[in-house]
Order: C-alpha cells, then sequence, then structure tokens
C-alpha cells in the first residue's frame, strides 16, 4: 500500500463533511466521525446495516441517489435531502455520490459524502422574517422607517452617513445599503478610519508603489482601487485628523487617488457609506471637522438609535441571537426563565446590541440548567432587574408569568443567611440599593457580604 493510500483513512476522518461507504447491497461499510455527528448514531452501530436503516431520507424508498449512481455508474452532486437523525429530528443534508471501484475496474459499491445544512436553513428562515431586513432585526418604529428607506437610499448611489452609538449595528445598514444597489455584485469594502493614524490611514485607503516607504518591497493597491466599482465604507470617519480630511475631500471631489509614492492618479468608481458615533454637526463648530467634507459624505444621513431607546426590539433580537449562537455552538437553544427575561429587558446596554449579544452568548455557555436563570447573567445586569416590570412583561406576554410574591423581610445584615440574602436580593431583582434598604445595611455593606457569600 502506498504512502498517500495509507494517509486516506486519516483524511477521511478529518473532513466536516459526513462521509460513509456501501457494498453492492447497500451495508454500510465505513462511516466517519462527521456523520457520527451529524446524524447521531455511532460507528459501531451504523456499520453493517443498511444505509436506509440508518439514514431514513425522504428519497430512501424511490429516488435514492446512491443507488442510482451504483446502478449507473453517474456520480450525482449537490443533491438536498431530509434526514431524520438519532433524535428523530429533521436534518436537512447535501449530498454528492459516486461509485467505488478496485483497481481492476470491478464495482465494490458506492460513497456518499454528506453536509448538514442545518445552521444555513436557520439562517435563511431568520431572513424571511417578519421583522428582519437584510441583517438586521426590529420591530420598533424608527427600525421600520430605516427598513422602509433603505432601498430607495441603495438605489440612489448617492453618499450616506450612519450615525449611532458604538455596538447599534451601523455596519449592517452600510452592507445592507450595498446588497440591495446596483453595485452587490462588486467589492464591499470597510475601513475602520479611528484604528489607524494618519500616515497608515493614507496609505491603506490609496495604496502605495514600491520604494515609497520603508519596506514597501512591492506595490500595493488601496481600499479606493479594491472597492471600485463597489462599495467604500468609512467606520468611525469622525476620528481622522483635519490634515487627512483635505486629502479625503479631494479623493472625493476628483473621484481619482494617488498611490503614495506615485507620480500618477488612479480613477475610481465608489459608492461612499460613513460611520460615527460623534456628533460631526458639534465638530464642524468646533472646527475640528471640515465643513465641506461632512455635507459631501452627509447627502443622506440614517441615525440608529441606541438599544435603551428601542427596548421593544430586545425581545427579537434575543430570539435571533439566540438561534443564531446555538447554531454556531451546535447546541440545543434554553428558553429564558421569566425573570431572566425581565433583566434583559430592564438592562440599558451601554454596549448595544454588541453587550447583548455578548451577554447572551456568556449566558447561554455558563448556563447548566434546563433555562437560563438571573445568575447565568453579568451582575450589572441583574441589578438592573428592578422595581415595576409591567412595561417588560408586556412587551414579553409569551414568556411573562406570575410568581410567588416574597414577604418583605426586616431582618438585619447580622442575622440575615446566604440563602435570605438571596432571597431578598431576587425579590428586589438584584437591585443593592433596594436590598440594602430592606436589610436595613447600607450599599458598601451588602456588595462586601455579597462578595463573602459569593453571590458577586
Amino acid at each position: 500500500m502506498s504512502e498517500v493510500s495509507q494517509l486516506y483513512p486519516l483524511i477521511v476522518e478529518s473532513i466536516h463533511d459526513g462521509v460513509f461507504t456501501v457494498d453492492e447491497s447497500f451495508r454500510i461499510t465505513s462511516f466517519n466521525a462527521a456523520a457520527e455527528k451529524i446524524i447521531g448514531i455511532k460507528r459501531e452501530e451504523a456499520i453493517g446495516k443498511n444505509c436506509h436503516e440508518v439514514f431514513r431520507t425522504n428519497i430512501c424508498q424511490k429516488k435514492c441517489a446512491l443507488r442510482q449512481t451504483i446502478e449507473t455508474g453517474k456520480p450525482a452532486g449537490d443533491v438536498r435531502i431530509n434526514a431524520l437523525n438519532a433524535q428523530m429530528e429533521t436534518v436537512p443534508l447535501e449530498i454528492s455520490t459516486a461509485v467505488l471501484k478496485d483497481n481492476d475496474g470491478k464495482l465494490l459499491g458506492g460513497v456518499e459524502i454528506f453536509r448538514d445544512l442545518s445552521q444555513e436553513e436557520l439562517l435563511r428562515s431568520e431572513l424571511s422574517d417578519r421583522h428582519m431586513f437584510e441583517d438586521m432585526v426590529g420591530r420598533s418604529k424608527a427600525m421600520e422607517e430605516i427598513f422602509a428607506l433603505l432601498p430607495n437610499i441603495a438605489d440612489a448611489d448617492i453618499p450616506v452617513l450612519v450615525r449611532g452609538p458604538s455596538g447599534t449595528g451601523k455596519e449592517l445598514v452600510a452592507s445592507a445599503i450595498h446588497n440591495l444597489s446596483r453595485r452587490s455584485n462588486k467589492p464591499f469594502i470597510r475601513v475602520n478610519c479611528g484604528a489607524l493614524p494618519d500616515t497608515l490611514l493614507e496609505s491603506e485607503l490609496f495604496g502605495y508603489e514600491r520604494g515609497a516607504f520603508t519596506g514597501a518591497m512591492t506595490p500595493k493597491p488601496g481600499r479606493f482601487a479594491q472597492a471600485d466599482g463597489g462599495t467604500l465604507f468609512l467606520d468611525e470617519i469622525g476620528d481622522i485628523s483635519p490634515a487627512f480630511q483635505i486629502k479625503l475631500l479631494r479623493a472625493l471631489e476628483e473621484g481619482e487617488i494617488q498611490p503614495l509614492g506615485s507620480t500618477k492618479t488612479i480613477q475610481v468608481n465608489v459608492r461612499l457609506v460613513c460611520a460615527t458615533n460623534r456628533n460631526l454637526e458639534k465638530l464642524v463648530d468646533e472646527g475640528v471637522f471640515r465643513e465641506d467634507l461632512y455635507y459631501r459624505i452627509r447627502v443622506v444621513p440614517i441615525d440608529i438609535p441606541a438599544l435603551k431607546d428601542r427596548k421593544e426590539d430586545i425581545p427579537f433580537l434575543i430570539e435571533h441571537f439566540t438561534r443564531r449562537i446555538s447554531a454556531k455552538l451546535g447546541r440545543k437553544a434554553k428558553p429564558f426563565s421569566p425573570k431572566t427575561l425581565r433583566c434583559l429587558y430592564d438592562y440599558d446596554y451601554p454596549g448595544n446590541i454588541r453587550e447583548l449579544r455578548n451577554i447572551l452568548e456568556r449566558a447561554f455557555v455558563l448556563c447548566k440548567n434546563a433555562s437560563v436563570q438571573p445568575h447565568s447573567l453579568p451582575l450589572e445586569v441583574r441589578l438592573a432587574c428592578a422595581g415595576d416590570h409591567t412595561t417588560a412583561d408586556e412587551a414579553l406576554p409569551s414568556t411573562a408569568s406570575h410568581e410567588k410574591q416574597i414577604p418583605t423581610h426586616h431582618r438585619s445584615y447580622e442575622s440575615a443567611s446566604k440563602s435570605e440574602l438571596r432571597t431578598v436580593l431576587d425579590d428586589v431583582g438584584w437591585n443593592r440599593e433596594k436590598a440594602a434598604k430592606r436589610l436595613q445595611i447600607s450599599r458598601t455593606t451588602l456588595w462586601r457580604r455579597m462578595k463573602d457569600e459569593h453571590l458577586a
């Protein structure tokens, strides 16, 4: 056996697609690790069985692709089917088949390679959700207005300025504009202007020739050139210096760039979308941002509100991210308890949607129960869950429930046990100010006690 032949089993075991082989009687002769994971059946259980006993697909009885391949000798590719896994759950698959022959051309059986499309189908289903537009989620009036504007803005092919706090999804808006525009089949190029000093930003945007500076051994096209015909997204545009603003304005007005170290200019045709979390009007008044550049990039402004100002979107964002995170981690999504949902609703999210996603990922990883409980949330989120929850319950009608009221406690810090301390904290939604008042102690003392009892 050649060295290459000896590597075949290792290669088959290392790939992410499921692979199995059958003999002429359609009995499974090999079954790789990915096949075990996707179908949920161990190799030892699968080998020797007829393939339709293991896969139970919608084409097994009448239009089996593997049978047709073995009978005709013609391979099949990209056939989409549904199979039942060991848990009797439907798994969408994409399969390819081929015949197996020995060195003399004698038929040995067939091979089928299959790919799990569950995540792809999940994302497709998310995109069809009536509360989604492109990859953005929301039912608030502000988001619905943005959804309604985007197709017209995308079609107009004019500069757009997306404004909003960090973490609100400004890049998603820029991406949606590109995807809906006539430039969608051309590049979408993103540059974070706030992450680079002037010298690096200039070479990044305009490119450079060989020898333009120390270390420039080969020429490199800039992001303007890379985005030619497509869309250039300049994130954190408010962070560029006044000196570089002049160079950027010249490039935009003349539609051409000059790479560093070059004496020639290059014509470029790009759709410009900029984003900022800063108040550019104020920067213009202060003389920090050029007024002519401001009006050049702000032909159409789009304002994305902070998440705390569109809380009706939170339930939909939770559902959206939960499905994505569970698909990414290959785990089943767990429900959130009503109290957990109220905490998530009451929190103000200074980091906006990005912070919400991080919180959900953390909760998903830490949760060991059948449902996600408040203790899987960061302390600052638990402490936000206090007071009247009527608004949160109305926003979450499918998950809200009437919980047993815990009587008011008048125990002091000295006499309260850990369990009683937790009960008081749960009763007030982990609001330290209210818990301290109920326990008749200071917030500092309460915090120290929470640290001592590993409740913080």
